[in-house]
């Protein structure tokens, strides 16, 4: 029964034979390259570069979903790359308005 299974994993559409596995799984280091920047300062990020990764992230869930065959995998990776590009932004809006913030209150 395990063998069946796996030869059916291994001869899936989506499977570890073909383009449709290999790029998402890939894909998954610019999400690790995401995460570990969490540790950086909030003024070190770059609006543009997250944006890009979230909007990445939320454009290519919505296709994986309509496309045939569904591809989890695909789907998993860039909603995972929405979430960490929007907690970017985030951090970074939340770190300018607190500046923004700050720098008024010490005017006045």
């Amino acid at each position: 029964m395990a063998k069946s299974k796996l030869q059916a994993l291994w001869n899936h559409p989506v499977g570890p034979k073909t383009i449709h596995f290999w790029a998402p799984t890939f894909k998954w280091g610019i999400i690790i390259a995401n995460a570990a920047d969490f540790s950086k300062p909030p003024e070190k990020l770059s609006y543009p570069q997250q944006m890009a990764v979230a909007c990445s992230g939320v454009i290519w869930s919505r296709y994986s979903t309509i496309i045939t065959p569904r591809n989890l995998n695909l789907l998993s990776v860039n909603v995972a790359m929405a979430g960490t590009g929007l907690y970017q932004v985030a951090r970074k809006l939340w770190h300018d308005y607190s500046s923004a913030e700050g720098a008024v209150a010490k005017e006045q």
